[in-house]
């Protein structure tokens, strides 16, 4: 049944397989250790996961990446199977996220955290009364992707912006995007499917694709066609004077074998897509998750405003830094939101090479596919007590409540938000830099509240088993978590010196 299960499309919902449904089986089969498909096992357990992504594991990336592409063309770091060629286009695209390009992009993150606000408060300016209700997802969707053009192409996509703007379909066409191909690296024919590719079925897929999935293909295009037009235009003025955003470092790096450029035009075009999807519809989903939990849990919400409060005058004094990053409860709500609901909800397959791999005592010979699903993780009730429950404590050390470094260490063993080893998440202290300035900017300048009675993003008891808690946030697998909501209320939070006066 699981098999069946595992192996069967279900378009129901538009998706391959639903993540309520399937997540419940990948945890049924990750307690079990049971074969969901002749050669395919799956975990969940911290030392299977080491085992497996660890930096000297014996593994390479399955073809399941290869499936993923738009064609077989597309050369990027993520389809890059052979563990020679990834671990130099990693090395490549490593270049671009350094810790001072972190500090560098956080200034221009803060300055449209702090635009987005500017625009909700000019529809709603009141410290008493709460606004209209609004989805959030919505509006995070629009905010990521502006920061995300502006990193990659050195532009803002003004999606945020009040007005029309055709831009603005273009994160909902990701999704579709991803639920187009998604189904293909996930087919019992894969196999087939990546032999055929070359052979007459890229150009058949490319005639049937539809409309909001070409959209994005288009848009993709079209970003990089215009910032290979202003990278060609400022090579012969000086380097400092070049606008160096994460682009202008794909389009300069070379092979240190040829010493010729590192990616044709196809493949700068595939890494942008990449950069795009990764960067937009993961922060995102982190983001949606943190606050759908903090307005759902008034405690956890107070305790981190207070936190913020102490720290920080004002949302104007968050920056990126020490400061930051030193504020305990706020990372303990953030790694308890991607807890919950990882960037990616389902395993990173990976094929055993020649010598075989032990796993947990037992021995896989080459060829067959092991993995972890951070969903499955995130519920393990071997590592955690209460694995359903939004509890930020967990995270912190503290004597009096009796949660010791040894426990926090244990269940940071079973935290991979942005994977680890080679195929850990190359932009993964932006993402963070990004969470931390939006959560904390965003509670200094705002009172939230869940919208009453809205259920957006909850279970019901009339759904499929898996799906029916209200206190779970609901999410679907297209490879990233697609997520709806949290639909909430907002008033501007009165500056400290105006409380005590109202008091």
């Amino acid at each position: 049944m699981l098999d069946a299960l595992i192996s069967t499309s279900s378009f129901e919902k538009g998706v391959f397989w639903l993540c309520a449904l399937v997540p419940a089986c990948l945890f049924a089969n990750a307690l079990y250790n049971l074969y969901l498909h002749p050669n395919l096992v799956l975990f969940c357990d911290p030392e299977a996961h080491a085992a497996i992504y660890g930096m000297k594991s014996n593994v390479r990336r399955s073809t399941f990446y290869v499936g993923l592409t738009k064609n077989i063309r597309e050369k990027t770091t993520l389809n890059a199977i052979d563990p020679a060629e990834h671990a130099q286009r990693r090395k490549i695209l490593n270049r671009c996220f350094t810790d001072q390009s972190t500090t560098a992009v956080s200034t221009f993150v803060s300055q449209h955290i702090d635009r987005w606000h500017e625009i909700l408060l000019d529809k709603h300016n009141s410290t008493t009364e709460w606004s209209t209700s609004t989805n959030l997802v919505e509006q995070l969707d629009h905010l990521v992707f502006d920061i995300m053009g502006d990193l990659c192409f050195g532009r803002s996509f003004n999606n945020k912006e009040p007005g029309d703007n055709p831009l603005k379909e273009v994160p909902q066409n990701i999704i579709q995007y991803l639920k187009f191909y998604y189904p293909m690296c996930r087919s019992p024919f894969l196999s087939l499917i990546i032999w055929l590719k070359p052979r007459g079925l890229d150009r058949l897929v490319e005639l049937i694709t539809p409309p909001p999935v070409q959209k994005f293909n288009d848009f993709v295009f079209d970003s990089v066609t215009k910032r290979l037009e202003l990278y060609k235009k400022q090579e012969h003025i000086p380097e400092r004077e070049r606008r160096q955003d994460m682009f202008y470092f794909l389009c300069n790096s070379q092979d240190s074998s040829t010493e010729h450029a590192a990616y044709t035009e196809d493949e700068l075009r595939a890494e942008a897509s990449l950069l795009i999807i990764a960067g937009s519809h993961t922060t995102t989903a982190s983001l949606a998750s943190i606050f759908w939990y903090l307005v759902r849990a008034p405690r956890c919400y107070e305790i981190l405003v207070d936190e913020l409060q102490k720290t920080f005058k004002t949302a104007e004094d968050v920056a990126y830094g020490p400061k930051l990053m030193g504020c305990t409860y706020l990372r303990a709500c953030i790694d308890e939101g991607m807890r919950l609901v990882p960037p990616g909800p389902c395993e990173s397959p990976r094929e055993v090479l020649a010598g075989g791999l032990n796993v947990l005592n037992d021995h896989y010979p080459a060829g067959t596919i092991v993995g972890t699903a951070p969903w499955c993780d995130s519920l393990n009730l071997d590592v955690y007590e209460d694995p359903g429950v939004f509890r930020p404590e967990r995270w912190v050390v503290d004597d009096v409540a009796g949660v010791t470094k040894a426990m926090v260490a244990e269940i940071r063993t079973n935290f991979h938000p942005y994977l680890t080893g080679p195929g850990s998440c190359a932009g993964k202290n932006i993402a963070l830099a990004e969470i931390h300035l939006m959560v904390a900017k965003t509670l200094l300048r705002l009172e939230l509240r869940k919208t009453p009675g809205s259920t957006l993003g909850e279970g019901s008891p009339e759904m499929a088993w898996g799906e029916r808690s209200r206190k779970h946030f609901q999410i679907v697998d297209a490879y990233i978590s697609v997520k709806q909501g949290p639909e909430v209320q907002f008033r501007k939070r009165p500056v400290p010196e105006a409380i005590s006066d109202r008091a």
